[in-house]
This record gives structure tokens, C-alpha cells and sequence, in this order.
């Protein structure tokens, strides 16, 4: 029969905190890393969204409201520097499937520009230019099929969109 002593089972029990504590920390700091790696993949995305979808929306926000974030249509419905409707701001909250946006950020330029580009996103993943000035005018999935109600927008913000190239 072997013998154990009291102070072998103590000595046990630390070396058992001592692993179970590594574990914890190894555990922790595998989060952290992950959190980190996934923050900087979410921040190399947002550049690469906005990289794409930037000249575009900056001249279709310079046709909608010469880049002013206050501003409101005539009949109220439409806000902001990209000039969103109510409708829009659903449709971005349905496509993420949760409720991020508000009425009032229509009136952020950021917010303004994230709903932009998760609707484009959506609906254009191509990043097809015209698609998406047309699709920005009217709302209409069949834009392109029905391009003679959008064609004064569309020539609008082409000469807009060109004039800002050659300007940098």
C-alpha cells in the first residue's frame, strides 16, 4: 500500500493551479490575438469598400447635396448629404439583419456613406458604375432595364465624377 502525504496532495494541487491557470491565460490571450486579427481584416475591408465605392458616392453626393450633411428635400423625405430616404435606412437595417441605422444618421456623412456602400454591396456587388448611379436614383432593381428614367441623373453625376478626377 503506498503511502501519500498531506503536503504531496498540496504540491499537487498548486501544480494543477499552476497548468489550469496557463490554460486560462493561453485561452485569453488566443482571444485577444483573434479580436485583434479580426478588427485589422475589418478595417483592411472598410478600405477596400471605400476605395471602391468613393469616387462614385462622392459624386453622387456632390449632385445630391454639394456634400452637405444637413440638408433636406423639399417634401422632407429625403435626407443628408446622399440624400436617404426612410426606405433606405430599412433596407440596410434588413440586408445586416439587425437594426444599425437610424433615421437620424442620415444626417451623418460617415453613417450616410456605410449605408451607401452596404446597399451597393448588396445589390451591386460588381461595383458597376453606372448600376450604381442608376440604382442609387431610382431604387429600382431593373435600372438597367429601364435606363431612360435615370439618364438625366446618370449624365449628372458622370460630368460630376469627371470634373473631380481631373481635379486630382
Amino acid at each position: 500500500m503506498q503511502r501519500i502525504y498531506l503536503n504531496q496532495v498540496f504540491n499537487l494541487k498548486i501544480e494543477e493551479r499552476k497548468i489550469m491557470m496557463k490554460r486560462r491565460i493561453k485561452l485569453i490571450l488566443a482571444a485577444l490575438v483573434m479580436t485583434t486579427l479580426t478588427a485589422a481584416a475589418q478595417s483592411t475591408v472598410t478600405i477596400d469598400l471605400q476605395k471602391k465605392w468613393g469616387p462614385v458616392m462622392n459624386a453622387i453626393e456632390q449632385v445630391e447635396s454639394e456634400g452637405r450633411a444637413n440638408i433636406v428635400s423639399r417634401d422632407g423625405r429625403y435626407v443628408g448629404c446622399l440624400q436617404i430616404a426612410p426606405i433606405l435606412v430599412r433596407q440596410c437595417n434588413i440586408i445586416l439583419g439587425y437594426n444599425k441605422f437610424t433615421l437620424k444618421d442620415r444626417y451623418s456623412k460617415e453613417k450616410s456613406h456605410e449605408m451607401f456602400i452596404v446597399f451597393q454591396e448588396h445589390f451591386n456587388p460588381e461595383g458597376d458604375m453606372e448600376r450604381a448611379i442608376r440604382l442609387w436614383n431610382s431604387g429600382d432593381l431593373k435600372c438597367m432595364q429601364r435606363k431612360a428614367r435615370t439618364e438625366g441623373y446618370y449624365q449628372r453625376v458622370m460630368r460630376k465624377y469627371n470634373q473631380m478626377a481631373l481635379e486630382h
